[in-house]
């Protein structure tokens, strides 16, 4: 869902225009951004499902009680969020919060389980995840509706956002056009990768 968290961001960005895309981006990925760090110090791991192939997408079972459980989820958010809402605003930090939140619910449709819900598996709750990698057509349809609206809906933001004597000239069209059209092959590639297990 590597590539499926960035087209979410990306569609953001068409309705807070003010919070910069790199922005959404770094926020659709910090609770993995956690991960990365937590892993080398063995406090997270990731399990390929069959070592034959591991790096088979939506492979992967993964031990984040820390990063990936809902309450940290939540609270990374909200934390997130009110920091955002100083430089971009009320409707910049909501947005913000919402896209690193989106990361848990996201997570939740296609992992199997082994989301948990309090960190540190505190109480021994069940795990979550409804697994949708383990249909491969199902949750690759998912992501490249992501990855395709996301991009759409950038492409369709940024030729609109500023004032229409702006917006009509040649060098902001042409701008605009080639912001629109690297970020849409970007978020393509980053979803072939990920089919093909090659990222």
């Amino acid at each position: 869902m590597f590539a499926g968290h960035f087209g979410l961001a990306a569609g953001a960005k068409a309705q807070t225009p003010a919070v910069p895309l790199w922005a959404l981006m770094v926020a659709t990925q910090l609770l993995d951004l956690i991960f990365l760090v937590l892993n080398p110090l063995g406090l997270e791991t990731f399990t390929p499902v069959d070592p034959a192939n591991p790096n088979a997408y939506g492979g992967t079972l993964i031990s984040a009680p820390y990063s990936h459980a809902l309450v940290s989820a939540l609270v990374l958010a909200l934390v997130a969020g009110a920091l955002a809402r100083t430089r971009w605003g009320r409707a910049g930090g909501m947005m913000i919060g919402a896209v690193v939140f989106s990361h848990w619910v996201l997570d939740l449709l296609v992992h199997r389980p082994d989301l948990p819900i309090l960190p540190g598996y505190i109480g021994a709750l069940p795990l979550l995840g409804l697994g949708l990698w383990t249909m491969p057509v199902v949750s690759e349809m998912l992501e490249a509706i992501l990855v395709i609206g996301g991009a759409f809906l950038y492409f369709r933001s940024a030729m609109r956002l500023p004032a229409p004597s702006i917006r009509a000239s040649v060098g902001y069209r042409t701008r605009a056009l080639t912001a629109s059209l690297v970020t849409a092959a970007l978020l393509v590639l980053a979803l072939v990768t990920s089919i093909l297990g090659i990222g």
